[in-house]
């Protein structure tokens, strides 16, 4: 299994190396120390999976994994970091990552995140799903009012955000133009009083229509 680490903590970056180096099935392909990098390298190297921290310089995790997936969506995420805040976590899978692992967690729980994401599935490090499956998938009046506002094509466009679509596959998709889609987006976040599809993603997740 041949893994890119993104990670700009040397000391961090080392040790992932080294810890996952020892283990028969990987081979440590490349290093990036920014998400700049990261992209680059992900997409010259075609690995099979990314380890991907989300507080980079230059360009975030977050960002670079929205790249990665959409130039080659069959390359693996698992992001690993720090940050659990709850739209982070929904920002992170709304992008493409695949798993979802917290920093200071076991190497197993690592290896049983990027065994997981290769297999096709998503992985929550148990330190946050519970708070994210509480949180988001309990519905609330307000959610529920808000979506009540979209009309039924601005429902279809909601969810396929909650997928982590781009404006661009949600039109290929929908079968409507790239403008379109904009003008649904654009009515979406009017409606649901948020700032940006993330938002939108977590009202949609709270309404239970996800």
């Amino acid at each position: 299994m041949r893994i890119l680490i993104v990670e700009d903590d040397p000391l961090m970056q080392l040790g992932l190396q080294q810890a996952l180096s020892n283990h028969a099935e990987f081979e440590i392909v490349g290093l990036a120390k920014d998400g700049y990098a990261g992209v680059k390298m992900a997409l010259e190297l075609k690995p099979d999976l990314v380890i991907m921290d989300l507080g980079l310089p230059r360009l975030d995790g977050i960002a670079a994994t929205k790249t990665i997936k959409e130039q080659c969506p069959d390359i693996r995420i698992v992001i690993l970091t720090s940050h659990t805040l709850e739209t982070e976590v929904i920002a992170s899978l709304s992008s493409g990552a695949d798993a979802y692992c917290i920093k200071g967690s076991s190497l197993e729980r690592l290896e049983t995140a990027i065994f997981t994401a290769i297999d096709g599935a998503t992985y929550l490090d148990p330190q946050i799903a519970r708070l994210v499956v509480e949180n988001l998938k309990q519905p609330t009046p307000q959610a529920n009012f808000k979506i009540g506002l979209l009309s039924s094509r601005e429902m279809d466009v909601l969810k396929l955000i909650v997928e982590g679509k781009s404006n661009l596959e949600i039109a290929e998709k929908l079968y409507l133009s790239p403008n379109t889609i904009k003008t649904h987006v654009r009515g979406i976040m009017n409606k649901l009083a948020v700032d940006d599809r993330v938002q939108a993603a977590v009202v949609a997740l709270r309404s239970g229509i996800v």
